[in-house]
């Protein structure tokens, strides 16, 4: 009984998951997108719709934005965002990967998807942007060496991190106690495998990946570590009570000495809902965009195209059909 209740208790993992919330189909607009000159066919990395096809279509001049979703996402997951961007003429590509698949493996991936972007292309600048288990992985992923540039330029590369659980995920601390597997023979790590697959060895408080999350690579400019503070939000009403609350990781599962002392670290903090932040079916994001745009991500919105801007959020976020 006492492995069960162990079971059962490891179920809250996925908590830390935000649930599939899919947002409006519609492709990016490519209006005022800057027109592609190159396609490439890198692994990991493609357009933030569902598509098929893989393809990444850029203007190899302009900067380029990876989005990196957390689990229970995919590349359509993230195509809100994208749009928004896309409304600002800012091209994205999106990072695909496995969610159950070892955080470190997953890492490493999308540093060499970045590598492969930056030597097949004359793209000047990637920002790379990651959600809750994404934040984990783009930032280790912007660790130590990102490969040689190509002869005779340099990529700037900017990293941004949102709601990361960096000091482990405290619904998981029982599958970090190591002195409990011989106790209950080996049932607590195998419970922790059949519910988050492989990578629970990389989510607890006690995993060489959270202890020791490794220097910045030298090419990353900047850090913007985007921390939410959740208690008390709710992402869900029914008749005026909260049906499902949004308060995923606390500010303490967020915080971490190690990543936070880079010199080209800055921490900003917001009150919000975990999956508020970055905006689903019923609200968009736009506490996150205030702070892309405050720090230079997000360009600013014209004035002219406010009201434009707003028919946006509220058609791909809300659902709302355009007039």
């Amino acid at each position: 009984m006492k492995h069960i209740a162990i079971l059962i208790a490891l179920l809250g993992l996925l908590a830390g998951c935000a649930s599939r919330q899919a947002l409006n189909p519609a492709d990016l607009e490519p209006g005022r997108l800057p027109a592609p000159d190159i396609s490439l066919n890198i692994p990991g990395l493609g357009p933030c719709t569902d598509s098929p096809d893989r393809s990444l279509r850029l203007d190899s001049s302009q900067p380029v934005h990876i989005l990196v979703h957390g689990c229970f996402g995919s590349s359509g997951q993230f195509r809100g965002l994208a749009q928004v961007l896309a409304f600002h003429g800012q091209q994205t590509a999106c990072f695909t990967y496995d969610d159950r698949a070892r955080l470190a493996e997953v890492a490493d991936e999308l540093k060499q998807a970045v590598s492969q972007l930056a030597a097949q292309s004359r793209i000047p600048q990637v920002t790379v942007i990651g959600h809750s288990q994404g934040a984990l992985i783009a930032r280790k992923a912007m660790t130590e060496s990102l490969g040689a540039a190509p002869p005779g330029r340099a990529v700037d590369v900017r990293l941004v991190t949102i709601s990361g659980p960096f000091a482990g995920i405290e619904s998981a601390r029982t599958c970090g106690k190591t002195w409990l597997y011989p106790l209950t023979l080996g049932m607590v790590p195998l419970s922790c495998y059949l519910v988050t697959g492989p990578k629970w060895a990389d989510i607890t408080y006690s995993s060489s990946f959270i202890r020791e999350p490794g220097a910045l690579a030298p090419q990353v400019a900047n850090y913007l570590k985007i921390d939410t503070n959740e208690s008390g939000t709710c992402r869900r009403e029914e008749n005026g009570r909260c049906a499902e609350g949004d308060d995923i990781f606390s500010l303490a599962e967020q915080r971490h000495p190690i990543v936070e002392a880079d010199g080209r670290t800055k921490r900003v903090e917001v009150g919000a809902g975990h999956v508020e932040i970055v905006g689903d079916k019923q609200v968009a994001p736009k506490k996150l965009i205030a702070i892309l745009q405050a720090e230079g991500v997000l360009r600013p919105t014209p004035a002219a195209s406010l009201p434009a801007f707003g028919l946006l959020l509220a058609r791909v976020y809300e659902g709302k059909p355009t007039p």
